[in-house]
This record gives structure tokens, sequence and C-alpha cells, in this order.
């Protein structure tokens, strides 16, 4: 077993707040940003090494990486509760600033602008939930709202809560979002009654259901780019 280093004795590349300092923070590696969160590692490899080997597990996918629970980082040898709460803190932090970023940019024009909304809320459930997007007459986002959430295959939506929420904050459009846990975009039937239920429901209401979205990680389904509506 080897013995614990002090940072003084560890090679330039495992000491990543010097290399920060002297060549930026863009020189450093996503397992070098980890350790300098996590403080230090072990007796037995430093806390560079460890985060390359936790990124290891998660193939080098940051998206992957904040899936795991405090629970999931625990498993790790050298991670205990704090370092994984610092490591949950920090995924949350990235999702965050995205979706902060993305305020700035609220017009939707297509699936994309939708999908690039919706994906950081979603991406990490291990639930279903739909959320609705309330637009206005410019196709501006007036507000997202979580209309419900439920199982791993399935959760049930209530098509009078939906225009509830777009006639109280005077919606013109409206877009319904789901996401599958399974990471199969294709919908299902229940899928398919729902689009045609809000549509009549909104058509009755004189609000248009501009589009329902199916939002896995790093793909999704649109009814409108599928030719459904």
């Amino acid at each position: 077993m080897k013995e614990k280093l002090t940072i003084n004795q560890w090679a330039e590349e495992d000491r990543p707040r010097e290399k920060m300092l002297e060549k930026g923070i863009g020189a450093l590696t996503d397992a070098e940003l980890l350790a300098i969160l996590i403080g230090s590692g072990n007796t037995e490899e430093t806390a560079v090494e460890l985060m390359r080997r936790v990124l290891a597990s998660c193939n080098h996918n940051l998206n992957e990486l904040g899936k795991l629970t405090v629970d999931d980082l625990c498993t790790y040898k050298g991670i205990g509760p704090a370092k994984a709460i610092s490591i949950c803190a920090a995924s949350e932090l990235g999702k965050r600033r995205k979706l902060s970023e993305l305020t700035e940019r609220n017009q939707v024009t297509c699936s994309t602008d939708v999908y690039n909304l919706m994906h950081p809320l979603m991406c990490d459930l291990p639930t279903e939930e739909c959320w609705v997007l309330l637009l206005n007459q410019s196709n501006k986002v007036i507000d997202k709202v979580k209309i419900s959430s439920g199982g791993i295959s399935e959760t049930s939506v209530d098509v009078r809560c939906v225009l509830r929420e777009a006639l109280m904050k005077r919606a013109v459009s409206i877009i319904l979002c789901h996401n599958h846990p399974s990471g199969n975009t294709r919908p299902s039937k229940e899928d398919d009654k729902l689009t045609s239920k809000v549509r009549q429901a909104g058509d009755y209401m004189n609000i248009n259901l501009a589009d329902h979205l199916i939002v896995c990680d790093g793909h999704y389904y649109s009814y409108v780019d599928e030719g459904r509506f």
C-alpha cells in the first residue's frame, strides 16, 4: 500500500489547484476540476486518480455522472458522504447554470428550442414527469409548470390541470413535455391519447397545442416534427 503523499510530492497533473493558477481553469480536465471539489483522495490514490476512476465508470460523461446519487457515489472506495455531496452539488450547479443561460433565450421557434429548455430539468429524472410550457403570442415562454409525476413507465395527466394553467397565465399556446426514463423516445398509445385529448380541449378553449415532446437524455421525439399534427 502506498503512503499518503503531500501536495508537494504530487506530480504536476495531480496538483490541479496549482495548475489552474498557472495555466487557467480551461486547462484542467474534468477529473482535475472534480478533484478540487473533493479536496484529497485516500492513502492509495490522489484525488485526481480517484475522480478519473469514477469518470471512467461513467464513460467519461458528465451527464452520466450527474445521474448518480449520494448513495451511488459512496459505493466508490475513497468517496464518503461529504465528497459525494460536493460532487452532486457541482452537478446541480451545472444544470442550473444551463437553465439560467436559456432563460435569456426563451423564445420557442422549433422543437430543439423546447428540448434545450426542458432537457436540464428532465434528463436525470428516475420517473416520468409531465410539464407544460405556456407561450404568449410571440411564442415566448411565460412559464413552465410541472403537471404530474408518476412511475418509471407512465404518469397520469389531468387535461383540466393543463388548461387551467394556460388560462391562469393567459397563454395563447402550450407545449406538452414528458420524459421517458427508459431512453426510448417512441410514444405510447397513452401518449397519443393524451396528445389528442389536450389538442381537442385546447381547440375548444382557443388555446393551441403547438407540440408534444418526449424528452430523453441526448434525443427527443416531437409530434410536430414527425408529422403527427
